[in-house]
């Protein structure tokens, strides 16, 4: 086709932009010459505020009748860390031996750099958009969220969502993602009161009381459910602020993290932990609880539709059925859910978020060829 896009090349250009979040870089550019040329209207959309940095995003669409396929994905990245580790420029998309190096190679200007190629060799037909954010490896607060409330202010509504995360195992198509746990932040603060270690009766030491909590708290919260692994709940600090040795501390914060089921809501389990705090209160020692930040929530896609299109397309390319996982951290698939059934589709990736962090490009060719199938199977183009 005249407007064939090669996915290798494309991704250099995207990998050559350093734009670890929310810088830009100049990412957003390389889209927009990419997809103007295949039809798109590309709108840039920056929001800002919600005690968050501005972020910088892009919402593309195509065509105007049929089913509604979004596509999602974000163009930020993690810093690099230190360079004595990267035997590659982290921004240079060098490529040897087979694989291409870069900051973002897999995770996720990969699965960005096949879709878009995707696009170009496939009939111009249906109805497709791309929510790209800048704005996922951090807060995630001005990023898909806002181009989703953005998108249906505009009267857009979507029947099916790729998200191009990585989420193969060992070859392309061989899991994919039909749902998330959620996540849910929380601080507890036990206060007492500070005072000499040699005269403890003056003073009120919140620390057991932090560490029964900790044992009361830690580990699974259920034997888990049909198509999820048990909640569970990790302390991950403790703090007391406390720099000396003689000082009993006037109060400890403890902080922690639930990846949790669809047998939980944010608000059951914000009470549930309310709950098993209680009563734990000892001679003045006080005890407050937040949540902090805003939960996701746990979603599964229906079986049907896009996703069946989506599994037909792999089991036709490589003999076999995906795996149909929840597994994993969050993505912003979550913010999606609450729009659309959605399924994240993308590379194998051992080496996300690493020094050296590479594609192999057999599989970049691998998931581009399978998106245009996928492409043309859901857009109804006979073969």
């Amino acid at each position: 086709m005249a407007n064939s896009i090669d996915p290798v090349l494309l991704l250099q250009d995207l990998i050559r932009c350093a734009s670890v979040t929310p810088t830009e870089a100049g990412v957003f550019d390389v889209l927009e010459r990419a997809l103007t040329p295949l039809g798109f209207t590309v709108t840039r959309l920056r929001f800002e505020g919600r005690d968050s940095y501005p972020v910088d995003n892009l919402f593309a669409t195509r065509g105007s009748s049929g089913p509604h396929l979004l596509f999602n994905g974000h163009t930020d990245v993690v810093p690099p860390g230190d360079r004595a580790l990267w035997t590659h420029e982290p921004f240079g998309a060098e490529i040897a031996d087979g694989l291409l190096y870069g900051r973002g190679a897999v995770d996720m200007k990969s699965g960005i750099a096949a879709f878009v190629a995707a696009l170009s060799e496939a009939p111009a037909t249906g109805r497709i958009s791309l929510a790209i954010t800048n704005d996922e490896e951090a807060d995630g607060i001005n990023g898909t969220a806002r181009i989703l409330e953005w998108a249906k202010d505009q009267g857009h509504s979507f029947d099916f969502a790729i998200v191009g995360e990585p989420s193969a195992t060992a070859r392309v198509g061989d899991s994919i993602k039909i749902g998330r746990r959620g996540s849910l932040n929380g601080r507890i603060t036990v206060t007492g009161v500070q005072g000499h270690v040699a005269y403890p009766h003056k003073a009120l030491n919140p620390l057991p009381i932090a560490a029964e909590l900790v044992s009361k708290l830690s580990g699974t919260l259920d034997d888990g459910s049909e198509h999820f692994p048990a909640s569970n709940l990790e302390f991950t600090s403790i703090d007391v602020g406390n720099t000396v040795t003689n000082v009993i501390p006037a109060s400890a914060t403890l902080r922690f993290n639930v990846r949790y089921n669809d047998r939980w809501t944010p608000e059951s389990l914000e009470e549930s932990i309310r709950e098993a705090i209680g009563g734990l209160d000892d001679e003045g020692t006080t005890i407050t609880f937040d949540v902090a930040g805003t939960p996701s929530r746990s979603f599964l896609s229906p079986l049907g539709g896009g996703v069946e299109a989506l599994i037909a397309a792999i089991e036709d390319r490589t003999g076999k059925r995906p795996e149909l996982s929840t597994g994993g951290g969050t993505s912003d698939a979550r913010f999606v859910a609450q729009s659309c059934p959605v399924v994240e589709c993308g590379l194998p990736g051992p080496t996300m978020h690493k020094a050296d962090e590479h594609v192999v490009l057999a599989d970049l060719a691998d998931l581009t060829a399978l998106y245009a199938a996928f492409l043309k199977r859901y857009l109804g183009v006979a073969s």
